[in-house]
């Protein structure tokens, strides 16, 4: 007759077992650490990443600006009179001015 085990009596655990158990822990915790790694350095990297602001901007007379972008070199202001004005970032003067048509 085959002898079962009772619930109070305890088996060792394999070598192999107890090994495999570890290794898994470890990595579970290696790969934590690695993705909180990866995105502390995802935040740090992205909230330092902003371009310099001119401080003033000199628009033509009666200009009003409604919007502003920025490029590596040069920045843009939309005026409230359909008109794009492009400036050169180091020198600040107007490189460019671009007409906006009104849609038909």
């Amino acid at each position: 007759m085959s002898r079962t085990p009772d619930a109070d009596e305890k088996l060792p655990e394999p070598a192999n077992l107890r090994f495999l158990r570890l290794l898994v822990t470890v990595l579970t915790g290696v790969m934590i650490a690695g993705l909180l790694t990866l995105l502390g350095l995802v935040v740090i990297r992205y909230t330092n990443a902003r371009a310099p602001l001119p401080d003033a901007i000199t628009l033509p007379d009666g200009a009003r600006a409604t919007a502003y972008t920025q490029g590596s070199d040069w920045y843009a202001v939309v005026t409230q009179d359909d008109e794009i004005l492009i400036f050169d970032r180091a020198t600040g003067s107007l490189r460019q001015t671009i007409g906006i048509e009104p849609a038909p």
